[in-house]
């Protein structure tokens, strides 16, 4: 199968992501080859402790985006509460405070559809567990260029609702269960 190689991958999640991210994160060793950028839909009045949690457990780099970053290999960037992440043509991140998405800012729609711009055929988008719908589309722009698409189960999310949104917008997505998705991220990234 000749597919373009990986280039990047952008996951989103809400209610349990976590638990989930804390399955699919760690085992990522440091250097690996590919940034990471995760949106998880956070209390957008209060500083996010998020990227010190993953930074305890994650031998990859983990941070939280900055505006205007170059998006980095070996790293794990995480959108900061209250702001859009979105990745720019020129392989930057940018952060907007334009209107919520699906009632979220971050929204994970933002960040997919921008990233599927920059990156095409070279993205892989992750939905995981949440309570909305944020993700779905996103994940359909991610498809239409060429990108690998995944979805958690949903019978195994802790809030199924944006993983079966997710496979209703994309239902030639994957569909893994958290071990199955941490695993394929060490295996697309592994020499022939």
């Amino acid at each position: 199968m000749n597919r373009q190689p990986a280039e990047a991958i952008v996951i989103g999640t809400s209610a349990g992501g976590l638990d989930a991210l804390s399955v699919i994160l760690p085992p990522l060793p440091e250097g690996y080859p590919l940034p990471v950028i995760a949106v998880i839909h956070l209390t957008p009045n209060k500083n996010s402790l998020v990227a010190e949690l993953f930074q305890s457990k994650c031998a990859a780099a983990v941070k939280e985006a900055e505006d205007k970053e170059p998006i980095r290999a070996g790293t794990i960037y995480f959108a900061p509460p209250d702001y859009h992440l979105l990745v720019e043509s020129d392989k930057h991140l940018s952060l907007s405070s334009e209107e919520p998405v699906h009632y979220s800012r971050p929204s994970i729609d933002v960040l997919f559809e921008s990233a599927a711009d920059a990156y095409g055929a070279g993205l892989i988008g992750i939905v995981l567990t949440g309570a909305n719908d944020d993700g779905a589309s996103g994940l359909r722009q991610i498809q239409a260029q060429g990108g690998t698409a995944i979805v958690q189960l949903p019978v195994e999310a802790q809030s199924p609702q944006m993983p079966w949104a997710a496979l209703n917008a994309c239902p030639q997505a994957r569909t893994m269960s958290l071990e199955e998705i941490a695993a394929f991220l060490l295996e697309v990234v592994a020499p022939l």
